[in-house]
C-alpha cells in the first residue's frame, strides 16, 4: 500500500506538547487518579475528548514540535524539560483522493512509539489507546476518512509520561505536602532507573494503506539439515476468506531458490547461504527475501496485496557452557546502548543511527541490546547480534510491585515485542528485564511465568533477564537459559581499588556457574569517565581509570571464556542523559564514546580487544586481514 509520513504540532497543558506545537499553561499539576492506568484513562479519554472537537490552535498557544523526537530538549522552557503529565500532539494531513473515495482501500494510522500512555483521535473521534513507550501500535481509520467530504484528517495524540509502580519502566509520584518548603500541590516524578525519562513521539508516525483483504502478519522460523536450509512460514490474512497465497524465496541476486503456496509451509533451500554474525564469517549477514503475494476475490473484483520479508537462515542453541550460532561457538563482544542523543532525546534519527553502526563496525563489536525496529533491520543487514530486551528496567523494588497488574502488563509487552521482532535473524535471545529486584519472594513466580510465556510465544530462542542480584538470592535465575550478570567492581564499591577486581570477578563467575551450570555473559561493566580528564596513576573519572578497570576485567574474561563465559558487553556505548543528582555530571559518563560520538581512550583499547577476539573466533578459521572486511565500504 501507500505510505505517508507524519511530522507534527503540540501543546503542553498541566499536561501537553505535540507533533509540531506545544504549550504550557502554568506549572504542572498532578491528577488525583492514576493518569496511566487504562480503567482511569478510559474515563479520562471521554473527558479529554472534549479538547479534540476543535484544533489545538483554538485552545491556546502551541509550539512546533519535530516528530520523531522527545519534547524535552528542543525548547528553552525549563518547565517543559521536566514536564510530567499530558502533552498533546496534532497534525492535519491531506489524503490522496483514492484513499478517501475507494472503499476497498484500508487506511491505517501507525505510531512507532509514544512514551508512555497514549490516546489517539482522528477528526475528534477516539480510535486507539496504548500503554508502553517502546513499541508500535496502529488503528484502522478507514471509516473516518471515507465517510465525509473532507480530503484531510486531523490526527490528535495525547501522551502521558507519568510512571507508576505498574509501568515499564516503573516510577512513583512523590507529593510534597510541607507547605513551608514546597508550593501547594507540588509533586515530583521519582524513578529508580539511571536514564532520563524522555517523552513524546519517539519514532515515526505513518499513514499507510492496504487492500480490504490484506496480509496481516508473517511468522518465519529457520533450521538447517546438512547443507539444506529449511524456512518454515505461516501467513495470517485478515478481511476476507476467499484468497490465494503464493510464496517465493529469492537470494541476494534476486533469483528464486524456493517457492510454495498456501498460508503455511516449509521451503527447502539447497546449498543455503547461512546468516552469520559480523566478523564470524567472510560473508556475514546473508539475507534472502521472502515474497508473499495475496490474491483475493471480493464483490468489487480481484485485489492483491504484496509483502517482502528479509529472511536469514540460521540456528541458535545453548549448551551448559556455550552459545551456538549455526552450530559454532559464538562469543558476544559488544556494547550496551541507550536511545539517547543531544536535542533529540530518545527520538529516532537516521544519520545518528548510521553513525552509530559505523562506530560499532569500527569497534569490531558484534552484539548489543537495542530497542527501535529500524535498528533491528540494520542489525540483520550488518550481522550485529541482538539480545532483544523489554523496557522492564528495575521493574520492582517492593514485593507489591510484582503483583498481578504489573505481571499482566509485562506479559503483554513481551507479546508485542515478540510479534514485532520474531522474524529478525539478528535477534538471538529475548531478555525480559534488566536489574530487577529478583531476590524478593514474589520474583520467583513472576519470572517463571514471564519466561514460560515468552518461550511459548517463541520456542526457537533462549530467554534471559539481566541480573545484578546475588547468585544465592536470585529467584528468577533458575528459569533463564543464559545467565547475564551486571557488576561494577571498583566503581560503586571499593572506590579506586582496581586491585580487587580480578578476585571479585573470578568469584562472581565461579559462584554463578557452580550453582546453575549455564553459560554466562558479563552483560554490563564499566566506569564513568569525563573525556579529557587524565591522571596517572589512575584516579576515578579519568580516562586512565576507565582503561585500567576494563583491562582488569579482560584478564579474568580471557580465562573464563575458555570455560563457560560466552560474552562481554561494555556499559556503555556512549554517554547518556540521566536525572539530575550529585552522582551524575550532566548524565552518565560510562560511555566509551562521548554523547557526541567521539572516542575516549577506552574505545581504542576495546577496539584492539574486539578485533583480536574476532580473529580467534572466526569461521572458517581465517584471519581478518584488516580492521574491516575487504569488500566493505567501511575501510580505514
Amino acid at each position: 500500500g501507500d505510505v505517508q509520513g507524519m511530522p507534527c504540532q503540540a501543546q503542553a497543558h498541566p499536561v501537553l506538547p505535540g507533533c509540531q506545537k506545544a504549550v504550557s499553561h502554568g506549572p504542572p499539576k498532578a491528577f488525583p487518579d492514576h493518569p496511566c492506568h487504562p480503567p482511569h484513562s478510559l474515563h479520562r479519554a471521554d473527558h479529554l475528548a472534549q479538547r479534540c472537537r476543535y484544533s489545538l490552535y483554538t485552545s491556546g498557544p502551541t509550539l512546533d514540535m519535530p516528530v520523531p523526537s522527545s519534547f524535552n530538549d528542543v525548547g528553552q522552557d525549563r518547565q517543559l524539560r521536566s514536564f510530567v503529565g499530558w502533552v498533546w500532539y496534532e497534525r492535519e494531513a491531506t489524503l490522496p483522493q483514492r484513499w478517501t473515495q475507494d472503499l476497498g482501500t484500508r487506511v491505517v494510522l501507525r505510531i512507532g512509539s509514544a512514551h508512555y500512555y497514549a490516546i489517539v483521535w482522528v477528526n475528534g473521534v477516539h480510535v486507539a489507546e496504548h500503554e508502553g513507550g517502546h513499541l508500535p501500535f496502529e488503528a484502522d481509520i478507514s471509516k473516518l476518512v471515507q465517510s465525509g467530504p473532507l480530503a484531510s484528517c486531523r490526527i490528535t495524540v495525547a501522551i502521558n509520561n507519568t510512571l507508576t509502580p505498574h509501568t515499564l519502566p516503573p516510577g512513583t509520584i512523590l507529593h510534597q505536602t510541607d507547605t513551608s518548603k514546597y508550593p501547594k500541590g507540588y509533586f515530583v516524578q521519582n524513578i529508580n532507573f539511571d536514564f532520563f525519562n524522555y517523552a513524546g513521539l519517539h519514532r515515526p508516525v505513518l499513514l499507510y494503506t492496504t487492500p480490504a483483504t490484506y496480509i496481516d502478519d508473517i511468522t518465519v522460523s529457520t533450521s538447517v539439515d546438512q547443507d539444506t536450509g529449511l524456512v518454515d512460514y505461516q501467513i495470517f490474512v485478515e478481511g476476507g476468506e476467499h484468497f490465494q497465497l503464493e510464496v517465493r524465496l529469492l537470494d541476494e541476486e534476486g533469483k528464486a531458490v524456493a517457492q510454495g503456496t498456501g498460508g503455511r509451509g516449509q521451503l527447502h533451500v539447497p546449498d543455503a547461504h547461512l546468516w552469520w554474525p559480523y566478523l564470524m564469517h567472510e560473508h556475514p549477514a546473508y539475507l534472502y527475501s521472502l515474497e508473499v503475494r495475496l490474491t483475493a476475490q471480493t464483490a468489487a473484483g480481484s485485489v492483491s496485496d504484496f509483502y517482502t520479508l528479509p529472511v536469514g537462515i540460521r540456528t541458535v542453541a545453548v549448551t551448559e557452557h556455550q552459545f551456538l550460532i549455526n552450530g559454532k561457538p559464538f562469543y558476544f563482544h559488544g556494547v550496551n546502548k541507550h536511545e539517547d542523543a543531544d536535542i533529540r532525546g530518545k527520538g529516532f534519527d537516521w544519520p545518528l543511527l548510521v553513525k552509530d553502526f559505523n562506530l560499532l563496525r569500527w569497534l569490531g563489536a558484534n552484539a548489543f541490546r537495542p530497542y527501535a525496529e529500524e535498528v533491528m533491520q540494520l542489525c540483520d543487514r550488518y550481522g550485529i547480534v541482538v539480545i532483544d530486551e523489554s523496557p522492564g528496567v528495575v521493574p520492582a523494588a517492593l514485593p507489591a510491585h510484582y503483583g498481578n497488574v504489573s505481571l499482566q502488563h509485562h506479559l503483554e509487552v513481551m507479546e508485542e515485542l515478540v510479534r514485532r521482532d520474531k522474524n529478525h535473524p539478528a535477534v538471538v535471545m529475548w531478555s525480559v528485564a534488566n536489574e530487577p529486584a529478583s531476590f524478593l519472594k514474589p520474583a520467583g513466580y513472576y519470572f517463571k511465568t514471564l519466561i514460560a510465556h515468552t518461550k511459548a510465544l517463541d520456542p526457537s530462542r533462549p530467554v534471559t533477564f539481566v541480573t545484578n542480584s546475588n547468585y544465592e538470592a536470585d529467584l528468577g535465575a533458575p528459569y533463564v537459559d543464559v545467565i547475564c550478570v551486571n557488576s561494577y567492581y571498583s566503581w560503586y564499591h571499593d572506590y579506586g581499588h582496581m586491585e580487587v577486581i580480578q578476585l571479585q570477578l573470578t568469584t562472581q563467575f565461579e559462584n554463578w556457574y557452580r550453582t546453575y551450570q549455564k553459560p554466562i555473559i558479563q552483560s554490563e561493566y564499566g566506569a564513568d569517565t569525563i573525556a579529557g580528564f587524565h591522571q596517572d596513576p589512575p584516579l576515578m573519572f579519568s580516562e586512565e581509570y576507565q582503561k585500567g578497570l576494563l583491562e582488569q576485567y579482560h584478564l579474568v574474561l580471557d580465562q573464563k571464556r575458555k570455560e563457560y563465559v560466552v560474552g562481554e558487553l561494555i556499559w556503555n556505548f556512549a554517554d547518556f542523559m540521566t536525572n539530575q543528582s550529585p552522582q551524575r555530571v550532566m548524565g552518565n559518563k560510562k560511555g566509551i564514546f562521548t554523547r557526541q560520538r567521539q572516542p575516549k581512550g577506552a574505545a581504542f583499547l576495546l577496539r584492539e580487544r574486539y578485533w583480536k577476539l574476532a580473529n580467534e573466533t572466526r569461521y572458517p578459521w581465517s584471519a581478518v586481514k584488516s580492521p574491516c572486511l575487504e569488500n566493505s565500504p567501511f575501510t580505514l
